[in-house]
């Protein structure tokens, strides 16, 4: 079973993160104590956060947080406005990153922390 939205959602603001930006399926948040932007993706009932890909040295760590989920190698959204773009699957280029599930809400406060610590 996967967190819901509203728990992530909760966890995250619990956390320290804070909202900048908000569209359809996406929301842009901030690291606590830092500038460093992530997404929240949701779509059906499984929320992703996506994290930049200059991340892609620690996303193997990131994995191995038990609960943590890693999706497909990238993620495309062009919403995600702070990450870098390249071409997926259209002609033109589309904003991209890192997309993890989680089982729980202690997987989540786990994965924030370590990125707050990468980060710092």
């Amino acid at each position: 079973m996967t967190v819901s939205h509203s728990d992530m959602e909760d966890a995250l603001k619990e956390l320290g993160c804070r909202t900048v930006h908000k569209v359809k399926k996406v929301t842009e948040y901030m690291l606590p104590g830092t500038k460093e932007p992530f997404y929240v993706h949701v779509e059906n009932r499984c929320p992703q956060i996506v994290v930049r890909p200059a991340f892609h040295e620690v996303a193997p760590e990131l994995g191995k947080i038990e609960g943590v989920r890693p999706k497909d190698p990238f993620y495309h959204n062009a919403d995600m406005t702070r990450f870098p773009s390249k071409k997926h699957k259209g002609k033109t280029e589309c904003n991209f990153g890192w997309a993890f599930e989680f089982d729980n809400t202690m997987a989540l406060r786990s994965f924030i922390n370590f990125l707050v610590f990468v980060v710092k």
